[in-house]
């Protein structure tokens, strides 16, 4: 059996999912919560590559109005109850610096495009690819970077600009997504393709 794999390449129009980096995932304070100074860092930097192209940017955060919302998924992890709407828990980290016209996504489960308008958003800028960066590697990063390839996005991780709380998880996780389904990239790597495509 042939399972040769083929590099995917940034296509002309780019956009960075900033996955989760809220203050319950940085904050280790909140029950989900852990030191991830280092993610935070490397995001920063994709962060000014994509503000200074004005390329589209997204974030996303995780939170719950009602009982009813994503009941299985709070039922599996009850940590997750602690993301409730007006809570400073799901706000984005204010070292973020969020600028008023990157949007912030609602999401109820793991994915960015799960029962959201990510992908109808994305679209309508006539984004070809995506860069996606945040917490946790394991989870919502994983969930996020799959369903964009099944949406028929080029994706490519961040592996410096994603972080987990179980170093073996966010690991594996990177292999996986590496073998299967994405392009597994650190920041310098990234920095250079990404100038590239404005060369």
């Amino acid at each position: 059996m042939d399972l040769r794999q083929n590099d995917i390449a940034f296509g002309r129009q780019p956009a960075l999912i900033v996955v989760d980096i809220i203050n319950g995932f940085t904050d280790p304070a909140c029950l989900l919560g852990h030191k991830c100074e280092a993610v935070v860092e490397a995001n920063q930097e994709l962060l000014s590559i994509f503000r200074k192209y004005a390329w589209p940017i997204f974030f996303t955060t995780v939170v719950y109005e009602n009982d009813h919302q994503a009941r299985v998924f709070r039922e599996k992890l009850p940590a997750l109850n602690v993301l409730q709407a007006g809570s400073k828990w799901v706000e984005i980290d204010s070292a973020m610096a969020r600028r008023v016209e990157e949007p912030v996504i609602k999401k109820h489960w793991a994915s960015g495009f799960h029962g959201t308008d990510l992908h109808e958003r994305l679209q309508a800028l006539g984004v070809d690819s995506l860069l996606v960066t945040g917490l946790t590697t394991s989870g919502c990063v994983r969930a996020t970077a799959v369903d964009g390839l099944q949406n028929d996005y080029r994706v490519i991780v961040a592996a410096d600009a994603v972080g987990d709380r179980n170093q073996q998880a966010h690991e594996a996780n990177l292999f996986d997504l590496a073998a299967k389904y994405t392009e597994v990239k650190n920041n310098s790597e990234l920095i250079t393709l990404l100038n590239a495509i404005k060369a």
